[in-house]
């Protein structure tokens, strides 16, 4: 696969003009990310962005009882490492890798210097911000207002969306862990999705069987998310 190629796998680089990427192309690393691995802490300064190319990395708050939630996802749609040109460089949130695979490496001063040119580089981070901040905007209100029951369904199409199949590897503590909520909630919900053929589910591996299914039982959380990432970076999803 040609280089160029490769790096448009990833949506944010692949809205970029060729004048923009042909100056990233010799900063950009290609590095494999591993399932758990930690790209950045909280208070922490952030060395690098990361760019997806099919990994997919949850961005966790959490308190001092050491309890988390994901605020928000990231995929081949975006980037993890807003601080470094909305802040001070420092990571307001936990970064895990929870889907192993490729990304894009790009050291934290260049990602500045690049949005300080005011230029595209610019207006398409500023962009995709706005989409982020809508995910986090919709999973706050999703889990005040809404039952489990729509929250996993969100939480399964958000993570679907961003791989390239209807499987995913995740144990159910896992999912409680993100989500907030009670393993016993996760296993009754799923039990639930599983007898109305919506999913299957056996040891960790989770496939979406009715993907129209979850769509139609999910709240507008998440049809409110997706609207925005389409409008604002005129994303293709796969599934469509």
């Amino acid at each position: 696969m040609p280089r160029r190629r490769k790096f448009q796998k990833n949506t944010l680089l692949g809205l970029l003009p060729e004048e923009e990427l042909n100056r990233l192309l010799p900063h950009l690393e290609e590095v494999t990310l591993t399932l758990g691995q930690s790209l950045c802490e909280p208070g922490q300064p952030m060395e690098h962005a990361y760019f997806p190319l099919d990994a997919i990395v949850s961005l966790l708050d959490a308190i001092k009882n050491g309890s988390s939630t994901e605020t928000a996802v990231v995929g081949s749609d975006g980037m993890v490492g807003v601080s470094l040109f909305m802040s001070d460089g420092r990571a307001t949130s936990q970064a895990i890798v929870h889907r192993g695979g490729q990304a894009l490496r790009l050291k934290g001063y260049l990602l500045k210097e690049e949005f300080s040119r005011a230029g595209p580089m610019q207006s398409l981070l500023l962009r995709y911000t706005q989409a982020l901040l809508t995910q986090v905007a919709q999973t706050a209100v999703c889990n005040r207002h809404h039952n489990l029951d729509q929250q996993l369904c969100r939480w399964l199409l958000l993570h679907i969306d961003r791989w390239s199949n209807n499987e995913l590897i995740m144990t159910q503590e896992m999912i409680a862990n993100m989500l907030g909520v009670r393993r016993e909630g996760v296993t009754e919900t799923a039990s639930k999705l599983q007898k109305a053929g919506l999913i299957s589910y056996h040891r960790g591996h989770i496939k979406v069987v009715d993907r129209q299914g979850l769509e139609a039982r999910v709240c507008e959380c998440y049809a409110i998310g997706e609207e925005a990432y389409d409008r604002l970076l005129r994303r293709r999803k796969s599934h469509q």
